[in-house]
């Protein structure tokens, strides 16, 4: 029997053999490979670090500009969309998603491993947790959220908006057009699926050393072996699966709501049960000190504090790094469910809302185990602060209910793992299948299994470090990627902005339907430069001969010009004081949509070139296609332009602009 199967061959087959080729190569040699891999991230994060810092500081700057623009309006698909989720269900899956094992994993380790380290050992006690605290904030904060903004944004803008499936490559539309469809596409999403599998599997893997050291903390896990990491990941992932082939409609939405209620209820409990007035205070003053430092922290590469780099490079770079190079699978997984948003919802929600969150976060765990290291455990935190598998629970011991609050944690982390596992799925079928609509539950499963067993076998060889720096490394280019996806947004954008706000044509304006039949020719009419020259120098040249005698009885003197290089003919009206009136008409040329050639429902039309008739005035502004203008009603526009110069040069407060300098250079 033949297996179906929606599988592109062009994405799949070389994703896989980058794929399986880079962790055989982690797990045969895992010393070797990591030192390569190690050297060339070095390199990167050392030499190439502003690269990172100045893209992360676009993203940001380009995020929150759009959502204050006048394109924040603009709707993630038909005008008359609404959002597929409740806005809490919708923040639950973002959440879980966006951050999820990490936040379990860092919430206590970064703080305290800012908190003791040597770069900042001369600082007082006080300054050293002030600054684990702001440097925490920094990484987890707005910058972060506006990497996966950026891939989110483009990815549902152009998925619905403009109806292109939901994949990487359809982000380069107003770019690459329909080559999108052949190997620039591939490569995008062969790109996009690769880092995506990466950053899926090692932070999976790191997850699954952290469950197994609170239950071996706990006792319900008599050690750590590799037995005892099958096991657990055997388990994960099999729910994950279910979940995953359960949907996005049921099994990731309601694990994700679950899982947002957990969290909250653990913040409580250590809030509640913590140094509470202290943590209110520190996280109001760490708010206040994270604006404060918003433009120095950002644009800070310490260059003059040599001693600071490496841990610049450590941290600052190396979240950054990470950070984009997650974005493929989390950005498209927020698009996936942030159909119907408006772009000024979308970026609001995205920016502020999980910001918000993870500064609370940050500030309850991290804030109390800066106070018990000083007030109560004496420095034994602090001297934790290398083992993060660890520290979490050993956090938990200086609050009541140690065994309770440990049992939510290891909960909280296997749903982030089953969450993040099975969003990860839906993920990398979709970018495998160029987001068809319907696939085979065989292929979810398929990626499930082939997750499982390649953390494995690199947690079991020590290959994990190595295929982290892979990842790391390769967020430079999609860095560079993801600017153009900025690019394709504001020319998207623009487009799609004129093409809802354009009025009627101008010289629509007179028509009253006497001769209808005659401006329906003319409008399904594309014209050839021959033809466009013979109007102007036959309806165009004679309105306004016709307009000078006029001019003429009235005491005007009006003067007609001709020119043959491009056609064109304008009548002037020269004055001393101010500058003259002249409005003319030339021929130009346009370019037709490719799609209206492949339209067997347009008559009269063989190339992509088309001539007309454009206005053009003595004040630059932009003229318009006059071609179904009739002789009366092109004099009748020639006059309502003149009745509006009048007014302008009567009005005192025009003087600059009516200043007639420009005319005596011309003489």
């Amino acid at each position: 029997m033949k297996i179906k199967s929606t599988l592109s061959k062009g994405v799949v087959v070389p994703s896989l053999i980058f794929i399986v080729g880079v962790c055989l190569l982690s797990a045969i040699y895992p010393e070797l490979t990591e030192n390569l891999l190690n050297t060339v991230k070095d390199f990167i994060f050392v030499n190439l670090n502003y690269i990172y810092v100045w893209s992360v500081t676009i993203f940001v700057i380009f995020l929150i500009y759009l959502m204050f623009s006048k394109y924040g309006n603009i709707r993630l698909g038909r005008n008359e969309s609404k959002p597929d989720y409740s806005f809490f269900s919708w923040i639950s899956m973002l959440f879980a998603a966006g951050m999820g094992i990490g936040l379990m994993y860092f919430s206590v380790a970064e703080p305290m491993q800012h908190y003791s380290n040597e770069v900042f050992a001369g600082n007082t006690a006080v300054q050293r947790a002030k600054d684990a605290q702001l440097y925490t904030f920094f990484h987890w904060g707005i910058h972060a959220w506006a990497i996966y903004g950026i891939v989110g944004l483009s990815l549902a803008y152009f998925a619905y908006r403009y109806r292109l499936p939901l994949s990487l490559r359809s982000c380069f539309y107003p770019l690459l057009k329909n080559k999108i469809k052949g190997r620039w596409g591939n490569t995008i999403d062969v790109f996009a699926l690769c880092s995506t599998f990466f950053g899926i599997t090692t932070t999976l893997g790191f997850g699954v050393v952290q469950i197994n050291s609170g239950l071996e903390t706990l006792g319900v896990l008599p050690g750590s072996s590799f037995t005892y990491q099958v096991l657990i990941v055997t388990v994960l992932v099999s729910l994950s699966i279910i979940s995953a082939v359960s949907g996005v409609d049921k099994g990731v939405r309601i694990l994700s709501n679950i899982n947002i209620v957990s969290v909250i209820v653990l913040l409580l409990f250590v809030l509640v049960l913590g140094p509470t007035v202290y943590l209110i205070g520190s996280f109001t003053e760490g708010i206040g000190n994270y604006i404060n430092n918003f433009f120095s922290l950002t644009f800070n590469t310490h260059v003059y504090e040599t001693e600071t780099q490496p841990w610049f490079y450590d941290w600052t770079i190396l979240y950054w790094a990470w950070w984009i190079s997650w974005s493929p699978y989390v950005g498209l997984f927020i698009a996936k469910i942030s159909k119907g948003r408006t772009i000024r919802e979308f970026i609001a929600a995205v920016l502020i809302i999980p910001t918000l969150f993870n500064f609370i976060w940050m500030s309850v765990f991290g804030n109390s185990a800066v106070w018990f290291d000083l007030n109560v455990a004496g420095g034994a935190l602090s001297h934790l602060a290398s083992n993060p598998d660890a520290l979490m629970f050993r956090f938990l011991e200086y609050l009541p209910l140690t065994e309770i609050a440990s049992f939510l944690v290891i909960a909280i982390i296997i749903v982030f793992f089953v969450t993040s596992a099975d969003s990860g799925m839906f993920v990398m079928n979709s970018i495998a299948t160029k987001n068809a609509s319907v696939s085979p539950k065989w292929q979810t499963v398929g990626w499930g299994i082939l997750l499982a067993v390649l953390a494995l076998m690199l947690l079991n060889a020590g290959g994990l470090n190595a295929l982290q720096s892979m990842t790391l490394i390769t967020a430079l280019p999609f860095s560079v990627i993801m600017l153009l996806f900025i690019v394709s947004l504001v020319k998207a954008l623009s487009v799609d902005k004129n093409y809802y706000e354009r009025d009627f044509s101008v010289s629509t304006i007179p028509w009253s339907g006497a001769t209808w039949r005659e401006r329906l020719r003319q409008i399904v009419s594309f014209n050839d430069k021959e033809s466009v020259n013979g109007f102007i120098k036959t309806t165009v040249k004679k309105a306004f001969l016709e307009l000078q005698k006029e001019f003429a009885s009235n005491g005007i003197e009006a003067k007609v010009n001709a020119y043959d290089d491009p056609q064109k003919v304008e009548i002037e009206i020269k004055y001393d004081v101010v500058n003259n009136f002249i409005y003319g008409v030339k021929s130009d040329l346009k370019i037709v949509s490719n799609y209206m050639l492949d339209e067997g429902n347009m008559p009269d039309i063989e190339n992509n070139r088309t001539f007309y008739p454009k206005s053009y005035f003595g004040d630059d502004r932009e003229g318009y296609d006059v071609q179904l203008f009739t002789k009366n009603e092109l004099i009748s526009d020639v006059l309502k332009h003149y009745e509006r110069f009048i007014e302008i040069i009567s009005e005192e407060k025009n003087e600059m602009f009516i200043s007639s300098n420009t005319n005596k250079r011309l003489k």
